[in-house]
């Protein structure tokens, strides 16, 4: 649902979601992927769009994330809250964190509360400013929290006095001063950056390989159940260090993590009005029945037969 949407130039886009199915990132340059840790959503998006940056705030649900950024460009992201630390590139922190990408980098998150964050995308690429060098994966470092408290209230200062432009032409005027302005607060941000153990850890990128190509085998498996040892085999390691690379980088095994998808593979199946739910659930490995209900009124608050019907209404 998006509510609030004014002229383009004139001020930020608010989009506010309150389904599952129905929620999709608004933010422009950064292809997101998701899956839902809870039964209803609440979520909430602002995106100003300026020549040269958009500035995005985002009120998330709790969720599995994985989002690759778009060629020449590049991303600064950083929470606006603080609270339960977020598992971001298999290493779990809170405050103080500050994390960049270049063109194609990619990232997962795993976000077990509601939390609230905001990131800049620059284009083109930022280059010749001092800032870390990132190559396929996003890095996150720490930095000192007078840099990002900074960093928070200029996005927010940014994004309320933007509903001051009743014109284009006002926008335009001020967006290079924003551009800036915001270039200034991350500059500070990273020149704090602290050296620090788990952010090596956290911006190595051999295990990182290892998850993004289960991932993306994962993918390819849309119409039909996918087994550990298959995946293994298909990716050419073990199912230990498939396992390995899981726990690191979604927080659960791998075998719970291959029922979870295979959960919402079925649901993707039963809202397109096409199947039974018997034939769903086999179809996807789900020998069980009584077990495959319980576990997806868990995930989902209503049955399966629920989902057909609101289905067929729709």
């Amino acid at each position: 649902m998006d509510n609030g949407v004014p002229a383009p130039g004139t001020g930020p886009r608010i989009f506010r979601f309150d389904d599952i199915d129905a929620f999709r990132s608004s933010v422009r340059h950064l292809n997101v992927d998701f899956t839902p840790l809870v039964r209803k959503i609440s979520a909430e998006q602002i995106v100003l769009n300026l020549p040269g940056c958009d500035v995005n705030f985002t009120r998330s649900f709790p969720r599995i994330v994985d989002a690759q950024l778009a060629p020449n460009c590049t991303a600064v992201g950083f929470s606006i809250d603080d609270g339960v630390p977020v598992r971001f590139n298999g290493v779990e922190r809170d405050r103080c964190v500050i994390v960049v990408g270049n063109g194609g980098a990619a990232y997962s998150a795993v976000e077990r509360t509601p939390r609230q964050y905001a990131s800049v995308v620059f284009t083109p690429g930022i280059e010749n400013r001092g800032w870390p060098q990132t190559g396929s994966n996003f890095g996150i470092y720490e930095t000192s929290a007078a840099a990002q408290d900074w960093l928070r209230l200029l996005v927010v200062q940014v994004l309320q006095l933007s509903w001051n432009f009743s014109e284009a032409s006002e926008t335009a005027a001020a967006s290079a001063a924003i551009r800036e302005s915001l270039l200034a607060a991350v500059d500070t941000a990273f020149a704090d950056v602290v050296a620090a153990r788990w952010a090596s850890r956290a911006n190595a990128t051999p295990q990182f390989k290892i998850f993004r190509d289960v991932e993306a085998a994962l993918s390819e498996y849309i119409t039909q159940p996918v087994y550990s040892g298959d995946l293994a085999k298909q990716i050419g390691v073990s199912v230990r260090t498939m396992d390995d690379a899981v726990q690191r980088y979604r927080g659960m095994s791998l075998h719970r993590y291959l029922r979870l998808r295979r959960l919402w593979l079925v649901r993707r199946r039963l809202l397109a009005g096409t199947h039974s739910v018997k034939a769903c659930a086999l179809a996807f490995g789900f020998w069980h029945l009584s077990d495959f209900s319980r576990s997806y009124r868990t995930q989902f608050g209503e049955s399966p037969s629920e989902t057909v019907a609101r289905s067929r209404q729709a």
